[in-house]
């Protein structure tokens, strides 16, 4: 059953132009962080590690979790459309099924776009003629920041599911990067699902994370990820109790 949701979901991705965004959103943040990185070489004299810096900032704290709202969002869209909602609640298809297939598609689209921009940005690297080894620690900031996008879908998934607009749940994401950074500037960003990405990317500070720390990353997406998603599938089913 879930199966079959999957391949619903990925059926209602052919054709459309969510793959254009998908693409945009990360070139346009490696341009960015380019410029950035070129006109401020003499200052930002580590190589691999302040290309990151440049090309991260603009990523993974504003177009990555916009990236999110507007995958999550456009996932949904159908459902909202001449009141589909009630015909697939009817089908023989748990509600859990049809929120986890969700996330499991956005959480794939989203490895895609993490592969991509790790992709381009290993070739500014060579574009640049940055000569010491590729750091491996990039591959684990790729990894977690993935890992803290799958949590912040499980969020916009359920805002999505309950909002019609299309562009509100996107905004709600824009006010909670903001509200994310207020909390990992106070040093609780390990409590706030949007301050996740800032850590697990490395986008503010690329000290990297003790092994402790690592264990705490991976355990609270994890409780967040259940958490928001039983919140999520109990709301909707709810809503078909009451329609």
């Amino acid at each position: 059953m879930l199966k079959r949701s999957i391949s619903a979901e990925w059926l209602k991705l052919h054709h459309s132009r969510i793959w254009l965004i998908l693409i945009m959103l990360p070139i346009l943040s490696i341009l960015i962080g380019c410029a950035n990185y070129y006109f401020n070489q003499g200052v930002l004299q580590n190589e691999w590690y302040s290309l990151w810096t440049q090309v991260t900032l603009f990523y993974g704290e504003f177009f990555l979790p916009i990236l999110i709202a507007i995958c999550c969002a456009y996932i949904c869209r159908l459902e909202h459309m001449n009141q589909n909602w009630n015909t697939i609640m009817t089908a023989p298809i748990s509600t859990g099924s049809i929120f986890i297939a969700k996330l499991i598609v956005v959480s794939i689209l989203i490895f895609i776009v993490q592969v991509f921009f790790l992709l381009m940005y290993f070739f500014a690297g060579k574009f640049f003629g940055l000569s010491s080894q590729f750091p491996i620690k990039i591959l684990g900031w790729i990894l977690r920041g993935w890992l803290a996008s799958v949590t912040i879908s499980t969020i916009q998934l359920g805002l999505s599911i309950r909002i019609r607009s299309f562009a509100t749940p996107i905004g709600l994401s824009l006010c909670a990067v903001f509200m994310g950074l207020g909390m990992y500037v106070a040093k609780l960003g390990m409590f706030f699902p949007y301050s996740l990405l800032t850590i697990g990317m490395g986008v503010l500070s690329q000290k990297g994370l003790a092994g402790d720390e690592n264990i705490l990353f991976l355990v609270i997406n994890i409780l967040f990820t259940i958490l928001f998603s039983s919140f999520a599938i109990h709301k909707l089913k709810k809503s078909d109790v009451t329609t």
